[in-house]
């Protein structure tokens, strides 16, 4: 159960998540993780494989409700939301990509792109029109009518990106979404993703392991073990006397 606090979110921060904890059937992934990002400013989480970087973006979504801690969206506590508050929050404010593009084959490119819209209720011909809008910012215009499998890899994650774009999410939450990119495709993602969130003050949360993508942010939060990466050195160094003393004088 998520402990209430008497700490009020910064007035400044869109996203703002204190002291998380969660394990993943007993065993650690997240220990005492806290994070902010205010409205248009990209924020870098990174840390190697295993690291806890993909449950604090769940969490921060809602997807997961950490056990202990707090997450605040635009002054709403969403550890206390309901699971249909917290799924609709993901639907209407929040947009997600990852690694694999995960198209839909059977449809169009344009159709592709435009589900999101179409699943909140928009009409055909609005949905259609932002989502070649969408296609043509990120100038794969032409690929609107064509099927994902006449597309390279690298293609059908810029429409994947065009796709969490579309709704013009608050937040976008990106979760190594370079990862399966050459070197020279995961610039161009990288730059098309940070060009259109910082147009249009789209405030993101990208998860990687890379120093190059972590570069573009404008901040960054280094997890190591699912803690803060400077606490879980802490955590591994052996105490001196003088550190337990000090220690048990600030407890």
């Amino acid at each position: 159960m998520v402990a209430p606090s008497d700490n009020a979110p910064p007035d400044n921060d869109v996203l703002w998540a204190r002291a998380l904890h969660y394990s993943h059937d007993g065993s650690p992934g997240l220990i005492g993780v806290t994070a902010g990002v205010r409205q248009g400013e990209i924020l870098a989480v990174t840390g190697p494989r295993g690291s806890g970087k993909t449950t604090l973006l769940h969490c921060l979504t809602g997807r997961l409700v950490p056990e202990q801690g707090e997450v605040w969206f635009d002054g709403v506590p969403v550890h206390t939301l309901g699971a249909v508050a917290r799924e609709r929050l993901r639907r209407d404010r929040f947009a997600w990509i990852g690694p694999e593009p995960q198209l839909l084959p059977e449809l169009k490119v344009w159709e592709n792109t435009a589900l999101p819209l179409l699943l909140t209720g928009a009409t055909h011909r609005a949905a259609k029109n932002a989502a070649c809008a969408w296609l043509d910012r990120l100038d794969i215009g032409g690929f609107a009518r064509k099927r994902p499998g006449a597309l390279t890899r690298a293609e059908c994650q810029r429409v994947a990106l065009a796709r969490a774009l579309v709704g013009e999410p608050a937040v976008l939450f990106a979760d190594e979404p370079t990862a399966p990119l050459h070197r020279g495709e995961r610039a161009l993602l990288l730059r098309t993703l940070t060009t259109a969130a910082r147009s249009h003050g789209i405030t993101v949360v990208l998860a990687t392991h890379d120093e190059e993508t972590a570069a573009q942010a404008d901040h960054r939060l280094d997890l190591l073990d699912g803690r803060p990466a400077g606490a879980a050195t802490a955590a591994d160094s052996p105490r001196t006397t003088e550190d337990q003393a000090a220690c048990s004088l600030s407890a």
